[in-house]
């Protein structure tokens, strides 16, 4: 496989100039396992760890591989392994807040980020057109899109289990303005031929939903053979189980690479309140009418927001999100400053140390 084939391009050639004068080469990971990578680059696949001075100078989880990232690698082809050196700029990255092993949202001293893919040009944020259908989802889902630098395109699946696939897409238009929408049946392969011009040559899409939307479905109808394992949902709320254990990059027939990440229950937001504006640029445009600049649209006299409530052109759920996620974004942008002045403080005290340390040694020499 060629670079160009993986999406290389001219401004990834220039970011790693510096490393090809070091006798590195290329990579993108495919496959992440903890700590262990699977690379595809010139050379095949690579299996990869990163070096130690790469997991020494890591800050964070978060700037460690993840899938999607291209990478400099010291390679060793006739041993099938390589070693992670560093890692080129992201033009785009899916994060959320990281989860603990059990499943749950980091709830307790240290907010991380954690990437789930990386260098996607564009987001297929899968809905389900049977019971697992949900506005307040798709609208967090379109959150975090905006947020990650790639372009978001909603997918609705399952339309032979719909009664009325045009009402369910003037639902999801009137919370998604100007994203492109594509009622599909990855079952049936109807409505597939819609989605070509995302999987080109060279272009990286990746997907999102939740369990049971039917992710490894569609990629399986992409690429013509059941390679991916798909399980039953429960017939109450067509919700499925985990069945993809991890994320994989995979190589359609067609020349473009999709991504596959596991569905989740709960995707927490990870990012700034600029993702927020745009999914709910409606709401912001009202708040720019309000009577005064600080309004909190809890009663004001000539509040634009409450009028719109009332008249019924601002739907109460919508809105309602929109206050939840925008609680969420500023109590995450406070626990990152408090990690931030944390990290701050430690490498404060660490320079403290080593001129203490430095002083006693001088004195040690009696020098003064």
């Amino acid at each position: 496989m060629n670079l160009a084939e993986l999406g290389w391009n001219e401004l990834l050639d220039r970011h790693f100039e510096q490393y090809r004068n070091q006798g590195l080469v290329p990579g993108r990971v495919a496959r992440q396992h903890r700590h262990r990578y699977l690379l595809y680059g010139e050379y095949g696949e690579l299996e990869a760890e990163v070096s130690g001075r790469f997991r020494h100078a890591a800050r964070s989880r978060a700037e460690f591989p993840t899938v999607g990232d291209w990478v400099a690698v010291s390679g060793r082809p006739g041993e099938g392994k390589a070693t992670i050196c560093a890692l080129l700029p992201r033009n785009s990255s899916f994060s959320r807040k990281a989860v603990l092993s059990g499943g749950m949202p980091d709830s307790g001293g240290e907010t991380d980020e954690q990437v789930l893919a990386a260098n996607v040009d564009t987001v297929f944020l899968v809905s389900g057109l049977d019971h697992d259908f949900n506005l307040r989802r798709i609208e967090r889902y379109l959150t975090i899109a905006w947020d990650s630098g790639a372009v978001p395109v909603v997918l609705l699946n399952k339309v032979d289990l719909c009664g009325d696939v045009g009402a369910r897409i003037k639902e999801v238009e009137s919370v998604a303005s100007g994203v492109t929408i594509h009622p599909l049946s990855a079952t049936r392969n109807d409505g597939l031929d819609a989605l070509q011009e995302y999987l080109v040559f060279g272009k990286t899409v990746t997907l999102l939903g939740s369990s049971g939307v039917g992710k490894s479905t569609l990629i399986n109808s992409l690429l013509g053979e059941e390679r991916l394992k798909v399980g039953p949902v429960r017939a109450g709320d067509s919700r499925g189980r985990h069945i993809t254990a991890y994320r994989q990059m995979i190589l359609l027939p067609t020349g473009g690479i999709v991504i596959d990440t596991p569905g989740m229950r709960t995707l927490s937001i990870w990012g700034d309140e600029g993702g927020l504006k745009r999914t709910f640029d409606d709401i912001e445009e009202l708040a720019v009418q309000c009577r005064f600049r600080d309004c909190r649209h809890e009663g004001e006299p000539g509040c634009a927001v409450q009028q719109a409530l009332k008249d019924g052109t601002l739907n109460v759920g919508r809105y309602r999100n929109y206050l939840k996620l925008q609680k969420e974004l500023r109590h995450l942008a406070q626990r990152k400053d408090k990690k931030a002045q944390r990290l701050a403080d430690r490498a404060m005290d660490k320079k403290i140390r080593q001129h203490m340390a430095g002083l006693k040694k001088m004195n040690r020499k009696g020098l003064p």
